[in-house]
C-alpha cells in the first residue's frame, strides 16, 4: 500500500533528531505542585463508597488499564506503521504510549464531569504498573518497528521516584481532599468551582511558560510535529472511548477511559529521555523529546477541549448507583 501522499503532510522529519530542547527538572516539580493541588480540589468530592463500588464493580476498571496499557501502544504502533517516521520520531510515539495516564487527566474528568472516582483509580493503577509496563510496551514494540536501533534501549524506572509521586502527588492530596469534603461540606461544595477554575489558569500558565524555554524551537520545528502528535492524541482519545463502549460500559465510564487514555504522562517520557544513564547523550533524541514535549503542551489543550464540549452534553442517567 502507498502512502507517499499522505506522508508529505508531515514534511521532513530527519530535521527533528538534531533539535535539543531545555529540559528543566524546576518544571517539573513545580507542575508536580500544580498537581497535588488539582488532586485536592478533584477529591473534595470523593467519598469512601465511591471506591468500595469500584471493588464490587471492576469492569471499568480492569477496561480502563487495557486500553491503557495494550490498546494504545499497539494502535500507535499500527499509527507508525502507516506514517513511517524517522526511528527517534517513531520511538517517541511508542514511549509516550508505553507510559502511564497522566495526572491532568483527573482535572479533565472533573470537568466533564465523567467518574472522578474511576479516573483517580485508573491514574493510581497504571502509575504503579509502569514500573514494568512502560519499560515492557516500549522493548516489546520498539523492537518490532526497530528492532536494531541504538534507541531501543533497556529502561528502567526507579521505584523511590514513582512511590513518591503516587504518594506524595496523588495519595496525600487525595486523602487531605476526601476528609475536607467529609468534614466540611459546605466549605468544600462552596470552593469546588474556584480550585477547579484556578487549576485550569494556573495550569495555562504552566504551558505558556514551558513554552517560552524552548519557543524558538518549537516555532521552527512544530509544523513536522503537529499534525502527528494531533493524530496520536486524537487516536489515543478515540479509542479509549470506543473499546469500553464496545463492551457495553456505561457512557460516563467510557468518557472517563477515553481521557485516561488520551492524556498520558509525556512528562514522565520527558525525564526518561533526558536520563543519561538511560539514552547516552550523544544519541540524536530530538525527534523523541519533541513528540514527548509536545504531546505534554497539546493533550493539555485537547483534553480541556474535550471535557467543556461533554460538560456541555452531560450523562443524564447516572452508572453504579
Amino acid at each position: 500500500m502507498e502512502f507517499t501522499p499522505f506522508l508529505s503532510l508531515f514534511g521532513n522529519m530527519e530535521q527533528l533528531d538534531q533539535v535539543h530542547l531545555n529540559f528543566n527538572q524546576e518544571s517539573v516539580n513545580t507542575m508536580n505542585l500544580a498537581i497535588a493541588f488539582i488532586m485536592f480540589g478533584v477529591a473534595l468530592s470523593i467519598r469512601p463508597d465511591h471506591f468500595r463500588t469500584l471493588f464490587t464493580h471492576p469492569k471499568p476498571v480492569v477496561m480502563g488499564v487495557v486500553s491503557q496499557y495494550i490498546l494504545l501502544p499497539a494502535l500507535t504502533y499500527l499509527l507508525v506503521l502507516i506514517i513511517r517516521p524517522t526511528t527517534p520520531v517513531a520511538m517517541g510515539m511508542i514511549l509516550v504510549a508505553a507510559c502511564p495516564g497522566g495526572n491532568v487527566s483527573n482535572l479533565i474528568s472533573s470537568i466533564s464531569k465523567a467518574n472522578i472516582t474511576l479516573s483517580v483509580s485508573l491514574t493510581t493503577i497504571t502509575t504503579i504498573m509502569s514500573l514494568f509496563m512502560t519499560p515492557l510496551n516500549f522493548a516489546f514494540w520498539g523492537s518490532l518497528y526497530a528492532r536494531h536501533s541504538p534507541l531501543l534501549v533497556p529502561i528502567s524506572i526507579d521505584p523511590i521516584e514513582m512511590f513518591r509521586t503516587v504518594f506524595l502527588i496523588l495519595g496525600i492530596p487525595v486523602l487531605l481532599g476526601m476528609f475536607v469534603g467529609m468534614k466540611f461540606h459546605k466549605f468544600s461544595r462552596k470552593m469546588d468551582r474556584p480550585i477547579q477554575m484556578t487549576s485550569i489558569i494556573f495550569f495555562i500558565g504552566f504551558i505558556v511558560a514551558a513554552l517560552a524555554g524552548n519557543f524558538h524551537i518549537f516555532l521552527n520545528y512544530i509544523h513536522l510535529i503537529f499534525l502527528l502528535v494531533l493524530l496520536h492524541n486524537g487516536l489515543a482519545f478515540l479509542g479509549g472511548y470506543v473499546f469500553p463502549k464496545i463492551f457495553k460500559v456505561h457512557e460516563i465510564e467510557c468518557r472517563t477511559i477515553s481521557i485516561e487514555t488520551g492524556i498520558q504522562n509525556s512528562g514522565l517520557g520527558l525525564a526518561l529521555i533526558f536520563n543519561p544513564r538511560i539514552f547516552p547523550p550523544e544519541l540524536q533524541l530530538g525527534g523523541m523529546a519533541m513528540v514527548a514535549a509536545w504531546w505534554g503542551v497539546w493533550h493539555i489543550v485537547s483534553g480541556l477541549i474535550l471535557a467543556f464540549y461533554w460538560k456541555r452534553h452531560p450523562v443524564i442517567v447516572a452508572t453504579n448507583e
